[in-house]
């Protein structure tokens, strides 16, 4: 016990530091067993969070477990509140309970809205009062520049953290609750007859990798905290602010790999040799090298208030998946920023539409044509972001 005390006093030291700069990502790699820094890349800028916010939700879950305030078996009311939070959610009804085992793998897994408030509201009077223990906790963590409004990390505009705090949370997890620990990485469950899966790929992808949590919302872009051990060595590794999943991945996917491969070979890592190996494997920073890479790129005009609306579905994941699908295609010629999925009611029925977001009007407007000339229906509007927009 005083050795994992040691580490997570000695990590909090190693991280904090201070420097606030304007960047499109931010990211960070630390040694978890020892909390040395290994690459960092604007790691102090705060950004939103999003589904990384469920990660303080579990440690005080895991806490309330410990201390006997919680049991696994424990049924937990489903408040209307909780029922009514925008997708990803498990579908509960208000007045019915839920388990908490369940509750946390369907925050973990599924990432899902509804359950995270239920563990939050089992644990304060209210959402609103287990935010302000969310917070008091990352202050008690060493997580300085971190304020949490709710326990799922949907939009809320002074939901704010760090690269450097998020792994700050990471690390705490694994050295306070290694008996929980190993619920990251199971990549499905099931729940009243349906199958649920991680969106976590690189629990597939990457040799060693055995969580935490990805997150996204159309204002904090792409985001990922996870871990990987090969051999005696383990690594925690965070990255945000990423403008698609697959340039999210790639990055997290070098930080990890460079630096394992490394560390498997000596015990002192030449961080700029690391960094070097990092930045040449994964995509170009959109602030930087894309402006270099004109003579081989199609040219894109900046990104603006607009957006293209290309379908409405029964459930958000088809909504998400066909809105990556479109995206990825039109992403070679168009500066679409992001997708969107909008939750609404029609006919007594839910549905979620699909759009891509943020383009300047003229590239929405010729997007629209060339999707239309291959017979993709799509309507261009103005865009403006609000919470009622899902997000996992």
């Amino acid at each position: 016990m005083k050795y994992i005390k040691y580490v997570i006093c000695a990590l909090i030291l190693t991280l904090i530091t201070t420097g606030k700069t304007f960047a499109s990502t931010s990211s960070i790699l630390i040694d978890a067993k020892s909390g040395n820094v290994l690459y960092a890349d604007n790691a102090d800028v705060r950004r939103y969070p999003a589904s990384l916010t469920k990660l303080m939700t579990l440690y005080i879950t895991f806490n309330a477990l410990e201390t006997g305030k919680l049991k696994l078996d424990d049924e937990l009311k489903v408040s209307y509140t909780a029922a009514n939070r925008s997708p990803s959610r498990l579908g509960l009804v208000p007045g019915k309970t839920i388990d908490v085992k369940t509750a946390i793998l369907a925050t973990i897994i599924k990432s899902a809205n509804d359950c995270a408030t239920v563990l939050g509201e089992s644990l304060a009077k209210d959402e609103r009062s287990f935010a302000i223990l969310m917070t008091e906790t990352a202050r008690q963590l060493g997580m300085k520049n971190t304020t949490f409004k709710n326990a799922s990390g949907l939009p809320h505009s002074q939901q704010k953290t760090t690269a450097r705090d998020m792994a700050i949370l990471a690390a705490a997890i694994y050295h306070h609750f290694p008996q929980y620990y190993s619920w990251f990485s199971i990549q499905e469950f099931s729940y009243q007859g349906k199958t649920y899966r991680s969106h976590n790929d690189l629990l597939k992808e990457f040799d060693g990798a055995d969580g935490l949590k990805t997150g996204f919302t159309a204002a904090a872009g792409y985001n990922i905290i996870t871990s990987a051990k090969r051999g005696n060595h383990r690594v925690i590794a965070v990255t945000m602010g990423h403008d698609t999943q697959d340039n999210r991945d790639k990055k997290v996917y070098a930080m990890m790999d460079k630096a394992l491969t490394q560390m498997a070979k000596t015990d002192v890592i030449d961080s700029r040799k690391l960094a070097s190996a990092i930045d040449k494997n994964t995509p170009a920073k959109r602030t930087t090298k894309l402006a270099s890479a004109s003579s081989y790129l199609p040219k894109k005009t900046k990104g603006g208030n607009w957006a293209i609306q290309i379908g409405s579905f029964s459930n958000y994941n088809k909504a998400q998946s066909h809105a990556q699908k479109i995206k990825n295609k039109l992403a070679g010629k168009f500066a679409v920023r992001n997708t969107d999925i909008e939750k609404f009611t029609q006919n007594g029925k839910t549905l979620y539409r699909a759009k891509l977001v943020g383009l300047a009007q003229n590239d929405a407007q010729k997007a629209c044509s060339v999707l239309k000339n291959n017979n993709q229906a799509c309507m261009v509007t103005s865009y403006k972001p609000n919470s009622a927009y899902a997000q996992k």
